[in-house]
């Protein structure tokens, strides 16, 4: 059952001292714009319900995201920091009394409500700052960057690994229920380990390529005969599955998931063990499938691991249009969603700032068909004329804000690394980052 609000503040709240129910001046004011009963529509409309148990309130829900993205928290912290403020619990509307939202609630709450909810709140907060006049500028900056996946550094040997340790708890699992009790299964986890250990000995050797392609292929063994005895596994369950309570179902349909996983790993080093380098839509983790390598070039980090993300913000410093992709596509693909984005909020777009990689042909037919008449953006190879005169290399100098936003939402609303897994969970978290720099954004202006 959807709960919008907690209720009537209790007696014990009412004889605390007024000191006690001041909040700092900034979540005031965010208190005050999240009053808006604007926030609350998206969640009418989609999970309006008058049975069933009573969710977490939904004014709760959002101030707690907020806090969460705005302060970097993870959700275990984010609960215990509220739990133990009294300004925070104010400001989440939780009473004294009453206990602070599970972490494992607040996941799956996030997830059941979806990136289409997420967006009418964006939506709803930009209508609102054109509505204030916060949000006037005809001026839109296009820029994208990565947002790294929750993944650790992927090898093949790492991959191959990996997968003999999730089907051998996958396998566990469901025999722990007493399905395909009798058949075999060998655990291979110690052989992996010790394949593992010896690759790190061997990396920086000489002749060392040699030994890691090698000791791939005794982990890429590993996983085959791994995976052959977990789909007899499987098989075995299947046919008891009709007479077992719901955890063998659920045991089973994870095992013929981690086997799917797993084969595809397995097919992939197959394909690099055999000479071929360049592997498209290459799986990079076996718990985000979604993830990919994403190529930057700089010398620091010249390969990413995650999702790309187009950034456009305003004048203002409002993000009004953001979107996440899988794989490493091109810059111009991005452009017509980023501009028809903003577009969408009331913004009147008069001009386009980007960078370089915008600057061929196709961005100039997505720029027509969509009557931007003014575009400040360098052209890929020749400098075109015009690029050497003061007054466009003065305007071009407003397009390095598109650089600073991005690192802003990097470093203080998490965009750096995204902890959902998942295109559609890193979509959650950058669209929550999003709001909450929106909203910083909001009261600095209003």
């Amino acid at each position: 059952m959807l709960r919008l609000h907690d209720g009537q503040a209790t007696l014990w709240e009412q004889l605390l001292p007024e000191v006690v129910h001041l909040l700092p001046e900034e979540l005031t004011r965010i208190d005050a714009l999240l009053d808006d009963e604007g926030f609350l529509a998206p969640f009418v409309r989609r999970f309006n319900c008058r049975i069933g148990r009573p969710t977490v309130p939904i004014d709760s829900y959002l101030r707690l995201m907020y806090l969460k993205h705005r302060h970097g928290l993870g959700y275990e912290t984010l609960v215990k920091e509220v739990a133990d403020s009294l300004s925070w619990r104010r400001f989440c509307r939780i009473r004294l009394e009453g206990g602070v939202p599970h972490p494992t609630t607040l996941m799956k709450l996030t997830r059941r409500f979806g990136v289409a909810t997420l967006d009418d709140l964006n939506a709803t907060l930009l209508d609102a700052a054109v509505e204030r006049k916060v949000l006037r500028s005809r001026r839109l900056r296009v820029d994208t960057t990565v947002v790294e996946a929750d993944v650790r550094y992927p090898t093949d040997s790492g991959l191959c690994a990996h997968a003999v340790s999730r089907l051998t708890r996958a396998v566990r699992a469901v025999k722990a229920t007493g399905l395909a009790a009798k058949t075999r299964f060998r655990s291979r986890v110690t052989e992996a380990g010790e394949a593992v250990r010896r690759m790190s000995h061997t990396l920086g050797r000489v002749r060392g390529r040699a030994a890691v392609d090698r000791i791939t292929s005794e982990l890429h063994q590993l996983a085959g005969d791994c995976a052959s005895e977990a789909k007899q596994v499987l098989e075995q369950a299947g046919r008891a599955t009709g007479s077992r309570a719901l955890k063998g179902k659920l045991a089973v349909a994870r095992l013929a998931e981690e086997i799917r996983r797993a084969e595809i790993v397995i097919g992939q080093t197959s394909r690099r063990l055999a000479g071929e380098t360049a592997i498209p839509d290459r799986v990079v983790s076996l718990a985000d499938l979604d993830a990919r390598p994403i190529r930057r070039g700089k010398p620091q980090r010249p390969t990413e691991f995650g999702y790309k993300v187009s950034i456009a913000d305003s004048v203002e410093g409002f993000v009004v249009s953001h979107q996440v992709y899988v794989g490493a596509v091109g810059d111009t693909s991005t452009l017509k969603a980023a501009v028809t984005g903003a577009k969408a909020t009331g913004m009147r777009v008069l001009t386009v700032y980007a960078d370089r990689g915008y600057g061929n042909e196709v961005a100039d037919q997505v720029l027509d068909d969509l009557k931007i008449p003014r575009r400040v953006i360098p052209r890929q190879g020749r400098a075109a004329p015009e690029e050497s005169t003061p007054s466009w290399r003065r305007r071009y100098r407003h397009r390095a804000g598109a650089e600073g936003r991005i690192s802003h939402l990097k470093r203080r609303y998490g965009l750096t690394r995204s902890r959902l897994k998942g295109h559609p969970g890193a979509t959650l978290w950058v669209g929550y980052g999003v709001l909450a720099h929106n909203l910083d954004k909001m009261v600095a202006l209003g």
